[in-house]
């Protein structure tokens, strides 16, 4: 069985006008576990609400969207909130770090919605992608670089089957970009977790033996850019 399994999955919006908007319209789609497979997908080509859909943050008008034998479309926002925490690690490309909040405690914070801080393994996760001298320092004390692996520190820390990364690399330079990148997908092996990637990026995209596009997958994405 699939790590990720998607049958016939919809989710449209309402517009100003009353009509509505097919933003996903996804037939099918499978993600195996340890797998790490990248989407090329525009702005507009519905793969933030992809993303979300697969999270549980947002719910499906239709269809089935099955995590680890579970299917996300049928449980109620308080269930895929306790599946996401356990299951999924979410890389945003704002990194949507809390600006209040040291470096550990952003971590602590993330691993306490599933199954619980852990001071000793968030120190320590935080040391492996680079950062066990900056535990204490807030996000605006750090460089946009240390802001996304404080990001993808939260986002492993609870040792997730899939990690989903939206344009990660957006906001990053070249170098950074690239580090930023080697470090998403090296911390995926070590944690045996699955990565589902999309980016517009040729450089980023190049990077993977698996890639596929959202206008393939996607047929809302068709349609958009038909339009």
């Amino acid at each position: 069985m699939p790590l990720l399994e998607i049958k016939d999955l919809k989710k449209a919006y309402a517009t100003p006008d009353g009509s509505t908007h097919l933003v996903v319209d996804v037939p099918a789609f499978a993600l195996e576990a340890k797998v790490q497979e990248a989407l090329a997908g525009e702005s507009g080509s519905g793969k933030t609400t992809f993303l979300n859909l697969i999270a549980g943050i947002l719910k499906p008008d239709s269809g089935s969207l099955k995590l680890a034998g579970t299917d996300m479309a049928s449980l109620g926002e308080s269930d895929r909130d306790r599946l996401r925490a356990t299951t999924i690690g979410y890389i945003f490309q704002t990194f949507n770090l809390l600006q209040g909040f040291t470096c550990l405690e952003n971590v602590l914070l993330g691993m306490s919605f599933g199954p619980g801080a852990d001071r000793a393994h968030a120190t320590e996760i935080l040391k492996r992608v680079g950062l066990g001298n900056r535990l204490d320092h807030y996000p605006r004390q750090l460089s946009t670089g240390q802001q996304q692996r404080v990001a993808v520190a939260r986002a492993l820390a609870n040792r997730p089957k899939l990690v989903l990364a939206d344009e990660p690399t957006g906001n990053l330079d070249g170098r950074n970009a690239r580090e930023s990148l080697a470090l998403i997908r090296e911390a995926c092996r070590e944690n045996e977790a699955a990565l589902l990637l999309v980016s517009h990026d040729p450089n980023v995209l190049a990077q993977f033996d698996t890639l596929r596009k959202l206008t393939e997958i996607n047929r809302a994405a068709v349609q958009e850019v038909a339009s």
